[in-house]
């Protein structure tokens, strides 16, 4: 099986509902599991924001968080992961932003993606982030990236089962 046929699985055993954040992944996440039969049963939308504007119009990101940390943080994908749940049916969130390259950003090097994952539930918004570092052409960091996305969700919702709200 793929990691879009596990993930579709874990989302239907789990009751979970998806939304997605894209910058850098491009819409991918969301077009990985779409390829899966059924899968439309588990995704409730996708946003693709490349612009600190798109990001600020449709997920409420804090233009301050942006202008603090830059688009690329971990603090930009936690606001994009929770402003994508707050107007979605979904309770699950991914949110992705990086470089891609081949060139490095403001001093940020190429392939490094940040990573957010949010859960709503009954008792509140869990909210999970990470930096990671791809290696690879733009394509390739966008493919590991898109993946190493969906590998993350089971892992960061079981942590969620066992009532941890915290950080990686």
């Amino acid at each position: 099986m793929s990691i879009a046929d596990d993930t579709v699985q874990y989302l239907r055993t789990n009751d979970l509902v998806l939304t997605t954040a894209e910058s850098c992944t491009a819409g991918k996440i969301v077009t990985l599991l779409s390829e899966v039969e059924g899968s439309g049963n588990f995704i409730e939308c996708g946003y693709v924001v490349y612009s600190p504007q798109a990001k600020q119009r449709l997920l409420h990101v804090n233009p301050q968080t942006i202008e603090t940390f830059n688009l690329t943080s971990v603090e930009v994908a936690r606001e994009m992961a929770t402003g994508a749940l707050r107007d979605s049916t979904a309770n699950a969130a991914i949110a992705t932003t990086g470089i891609l390259g081949p060139d490095d950003v403001d001093g940020i090097p190429a392939g490094t993606i940040c990573f957010a994952w949010a859960f709503q539930s009954a008792d509140g918004c869990y909210l999970f982030s990470h930096q990671h570092r791809f290696a690879g052409e733009r394509c390739e960091v966008q493919t590991q990236a898109t993946e190493y996305a969906l590998q993350c969700l089971a892992q960061f919702h079981e942590r969620v089962l066992q009532g941890e709200r915290g950080e990686l």
